[in-house]
């Protein structure tokens, strides 16, 4: 059986408060719960990796900073790392997140092993997983489009975390290899409204008034400044608080709107945060009005702690939201429907948290980490067992 065997694996991921990050992260810590060891390989170490366990390594990448280069080459740096780490730690496999670059690095990690000199040359397979800006933004630029697609097929396993990406991905790389959905994932233990450890509601919000959060990296496609202008015009109408959870370069924007609009005792920055289930868990919606997402991971977390979430309509999220069962779903831009939408459901405590009822049962039925590891555990036996 694959989940009686440990495996030995790096992980490489981008450590910020991105989705990819978050999950590849997560994925670590459940899989070193499992008995597997786990070798995290990145600049930095990841954002939510922030309790020591025995299965857990981190391995740092150091990038010299020599005057020839402009732009250090941290694909480079990152490929010999892999490749020592995984000579060091006879490692069985690489799981990367994120195309570009890391899916490149680890093939130049399988090629380096595959002839190293004295004696030293062994196989490394790889799994890339695509989760969405690598793959809709990055990788359709046309100077990174071929080695994109190139690394994509190259890999010995590769996986989306949405229908909606791999339908994306096979159309516009037309790659040839099997792409496997395995979507995103929630701790249910960790994520719930029951959480003992659950921030203490009254430090954000009077007993009379509702909690609003968004959790983002803050870039231009999660549209912050949209969850201002919904936000100001359900304060107008519901006693409320706004939680505005992560960091990046729409911060400025949002923090601007909002002393703008005289909302600045009401709406909370509070940076990257760890413990973010401890915060969602006195929440009573998430505002997601992103441009895109391929999955929209925030919201599943929200949806495990019974938190509906109000969201565009667009990529991989009515995968995971039905329309007026477990959420609100919109066009991007309208504020003035999700306006109305969370004022609806704020308003009417029954229906408010049936849909949490509902958006709990949703994430754990179908998105339940205790099902979703076992899938990768499953394809890693297989990569491994095609790469003997």
């Amino acid at each position: 059986m694959a989940e009686d065997r440990k495996f030995r694996i790096g992980i490489t991921c981008y450590p910020t408060y991105g989705g990819s990050g978050v999950v590849a992260t997560e994925l670590g810590i459940e899989l070193a719960n499992r008995g597997h060891d786990i070798h995290f390989i990145s600049y930095s170490q990841p954002i939510r990796l922030i309790e020591d366990h025995p299965h857990i390594h981190f391995h740092e990448v150091e990038v010299s900073q020599y005057p020839l280069f402009q732009y250090p080459p941290y694909d480079l740096a990152l490929a010999t790392r892999m490749a020592e780490v995984a000579q060091i730690y006879d490692l069985d496999l690489l799981h990367v997140h994120y195309a570009i670059p890391h899916s490149v690095s680890a093939l130049l990690a399988r090629q380096m092993l595959a002839n190293a000199r004295n004696g030293g040359k062994r196989n490394l397979p790889f799994v890339t997983t695509l989760h969405g800006t690598d793959i809709t933004l990055i990788g359709l630029d046309r100077s990174y489009l071929p080695i994109t697609r190139f690394s994509i097929e190259q890999s010995d396993g590769v996986t989306a975390i949405s229908d909606y990406l791999k339908e994306r991905t096979v159309k516009e790389f037309d790659v040839q290899n099997e792409i496997n959905v395995i979507p995103n994932f929630v701790n249910c233990d960790l994520y719930s409204r029951n959480n003992k450890h659950a921030d203490d509601r009254s430090r954000y919000a009077e007993p009379n008034e509702r909690i609003l959060v968004h959790l983002s990296n803050f870039r231009p496609v999660k549209r912050v400044c949209d969850v201002v202008e919904i936000f100001d015009r359900v304060q107008k109408k519901v006693p409320a608080r706004l939680m505005m959870i992560g960091d990046g370069p729409d911060r400025a924007n949002a923090e601007y709107l909002v002393r703008k609009k005289g909302l600045q005792k009401r709406v909370h920055f509070l940076g990257k945060t760890d413990n973010v289930e401890n915060k969602l868990a006195i929440c009573d919606l998430l505002l997601m009005p992103s441009e895109l997402e391929s999955f929209g991971l925030a919201a599943l977390e929200a949806m495990a702690c019974k938190v509906p979430t109000i969201s565009t309509n667009v990529g991989g999220v009515p995968e995971l939201i039905e329309h007026g069962k477990s959420g609100m779903l919109a066009d991007v831009g309208d504020v003035e429907t999700m306006a109305k939408y969370a004022i609806d459901l704020l308003s009417d405590e029954k229906a408010l948290r049936t849909m949490g009822e509902s958006a709990r049962f949703k994430a754990q039925s179908d998105f339940c980490a205790t099902k979703i590891i076992a899938k990768y555990e499953a394809l890693y036996a297989r990569v491994l067992a095609r790469s003997l």
